[in-house]
């Protein structure tokens, strides 16, 4: 600690000491006379912080390291300011993460089972806890695995999904022959709920009261009896009692909250819901950062989810998200961070901040976001550029001010999908939209209007669609052009290891956003030339666009290596690989109309010397061409 001295220095741990601290989960770092530092905790994850504190500011480990491969320099010693510390109160007490990109953890290992073990669970337990963290969420639905216990052995609270009350099994999993009524079935439900208490009592546990349907759904979708707001209300009333009184009677001291999501949020707005005095309510935000309820298909009602200044209220917020329409799964949240900040502002001066759990997907593409949450958590006092200077000087020893102008300027490039200033979209727009499409050009309903596409365009007809979509995509365009050239630059000023660091964490996603942008505009150009029953020029587009969307396959494949090999092979969210066989498909169908039968047509019309077109014999032309050969000549052709 102080290079000056010749004897090696002491660290003393002592056993957490709560009455020495005015909040849970401080620490102190003092020093005796002879430089020995003595860490104290007021309980164990106190002491648990202190050492993680010591570890980021004095041995330079970076909470992201594991993510990011930041190797651990070995030196002959490391100086500590002989300076007493005391931290400082969280700004919200039960914080934590979301892990709910399982898929891509299930992938990444799958020669290891489902659900993921403990190589894949440990260091996810261990950022969130350098970050500050102290609640986990591991996975929905998934089968008992080791993570529970894993979690509970890191310190960390557990909580549960809305769509599973107090972490208990899915009814229909475990009586699928049963009707998912709790009128008709109710001592079944009762049953999993107290299996469910009765597996986890002896663990720190934030319970999780709802009740919604199979699936994520309503619960009156399939028990229909209850068809007035009055009924609704009135049962989910009875089973969060019925949830809660279970818990009090293992656990008399247990933390109990209840997500106010979707269609609950709307019955106790309105009245229809009575909740125990004590109980967290926690409010949510659209999915995009904004604290107004979720789309939901076609309807985008807006109604403010802001907590509302009551006792007890806390926060599921996103920063990725899967809407099956416009969210970021495999790219970093499309909005401004200077939205999360303002809506942060917003929650914490309505004083919810005994509550916030945070969608994290699977880390590793949205580590900036994660550690601006994180910093928020720690103290609400937090500047957006001050952040995002910290955030890229830890991680990169040059380039540093491009890479934080390509941060600043991410949103930037984001699709514009209303006028609201959350209102942006990640990948899952463009391939999303691009399937909707092929979908429907290739069904009997292809002059109608794509009603699942209203969200995006409103009521218009189908071309209208088209025309409205690709005027979006390519407004986008020159943005994303910025972000490739840039990130261009960048990576021809890094060294090897961080040239890998920054493709990994940020410029693939820039690569995946054009490519995938491209890919779409080339197909609605596509879809035109079609309709107007220009075959061969619809099918070199069509090429184009399958072309680029498999660059953006590509841009994931390049960030698989080392002990990220398959990282991205369950893709099954976004599922670029399946945007490619459908645009392929589509492409195909352009053939088989236009090209017919020998695939031989194009090729005499636009490509066979004018010497050979009207004298060759049909027992003897040449082999047809490729899909992508003839597409590459027929391109050349039409100067495409």
């Amino acid at each position: 600690m102080n290079s000056q001295q010749s004897k090696p220095n002491k660290i003393v741990v002592n056993k957490p000491s709560p009455n020495d601290f005015s909040h849970a989960e401080q620490y102190s770092l003092t020093f005796n006379d002879d430089s020995t530092l003595i860490i104290n905790g007021s309980d164990e994850l106190g002491v648990i912080y202190a050492l993680l504190y010591l570890s980021q500011e004095y041995l330079d480990i970076d909470p992201f390291w594991y993510w990011a491969d930041m190797e651990f320099k070995k030196k002959s010693g490391y100086e500590v300011p002989l300076v007493d510390y005391v931290s400082s109160p969280f700004t919200i007490k039960y914080r934590g993460w979301f892990v709910n990109d399982e898929v891509f953890l299930i992938g990444w290992k799958k020669e290891l089972g489902y659900p993921p073990t403990e190589e894949v669970w440990r260091p996810v337990f261990e950022t969130l806890l350098r970050l500050g963290g102290n609640m986990v969420l591991p996975g929905t639905d998934l089968p008992l695995g080791i993570q529970e216990d894993l979690a509970a052995d890191y310190g960390l609270y557990l909580t549960h999904h809305h769509a599973q009350p107090l972490g208990a099994e899915m009814f229909k999993r475990a009586f699928p022959d049963k009707k998912a009524s709790y009128k008709e079935n109710s001592d079944l439900y009762i049953k999993l709920w107290t299996e469910a208490i009765q597996r986890q009592k002896d663990k720190k546990v934030v319970w999780a009261l709802s009740f919604r349907g199979q699936g994520d759904a309503p619960f009156w979708e399939s028990d229909p009896e209850f068809n007035t707001p009055e009924k609704q209300g009135e049962l989910i009333s009875e089973v969060l009692r019925t949830q809660y009184s279970l818990i009090k009677d293992v656990q008399p001291d247990a933390v109990c909250s209840v997500n106010l999501y979707g269609e609950i949020s709307e019955l106790y707005k309105n009245g229809f819901i009575s909740l125990p005095e004590d109980v967290i309510k926690i409010w949510a935000d659209n999915g995009f950062g904004k604290m107004v309820s979720r789309r939901n298909g076609n309807t985008d009602n807006r109604i403010s989810s802001m907590p509302e200044n009551e006792e007890k209220e806390g926060v599921y917020y996103h920063i990725t998200f899967h809407d099956l329409q416009a969210s970021n799964h495999i790219t970093m949240f499309p909005n401004r961070p200077e939205l999360v900040k303002n809506e942060f502002d917003a929650i914490l001066n309505n004083h919810a901040n005994d509550y916030l759990l945070l969608n994290v997907g699977n880390i590793r593409m949205h580590t900036y976001f994660i550690d601006l949450v994180a910093n928020i958590w720690k103290d609400k006092e937090v500047s957006v550029p001050s952040h995002l200077s910290s955030y890229v000087d830890r991680l990169f020893n040059s380039s540093r001010s491009s890479i934080k102008e390509l941060l600043k300027d991410f949103h930037k490039a984001s699709f514009s999908f209303g006028e609201q200033d959350d209102q942006h979209a990640g990948d899952q727009v463009y391939h999303f939209t691009a399937r909707r499409m092929i979908a429907h050009v290739l069904s009997p309903k292809r002059g109608e209007p794509l009603e699942k596409l209203y969200w995006l365009t409103g009521k218009v007809s189908f071309k209208q669609q088209v025309n409205f979509i690709l005027k979006k995509a390519t407004d986008t365009l020159p943005e994303l052009e910025h972000l490739v050239n840039l990130s261009s630059e960048i990576k021809q000023n890094l060294s090897k290891e961080e040239k890998t660091r920054f493709n990994d964490l940020i410029g693939f996603q820039i690569d995946v956003l054009y490519s995938s942008c491209r890919g779409l505009i080339h197909l609605l150009d596509a879809i035109l030339d079609f309709k107007k029953e220009e075959m061969p020029v619809a099918f070199v587009k069509a090429s184009k666009s399958l072309w680029d969307f498999e660059k953006s396959l590509e841009a994931l494949k390049q960030c698989e290596h080392g002990k990220w090999q398959d990282f991205y092979r369950a893709d099954w969210l976004t599922n670029i690989e399946l945007t490619c066989e459908n645009v392929s498909l589509y492409r195909g169908f352009l053939r088989i109309q236009g090209d017919q039968v020998v695939y031989f047509n194009w090729y005499k019309e636009y490509l066979m010397p004018d010497t050979e077109k009207h004298i060759y014999l049909e027992n003897t032309h040449r082999n047809p061409l490729s899909d992508d050969d003839l597409a590459l000549r027929l391109k050349e052709y039409f100067k495409l």
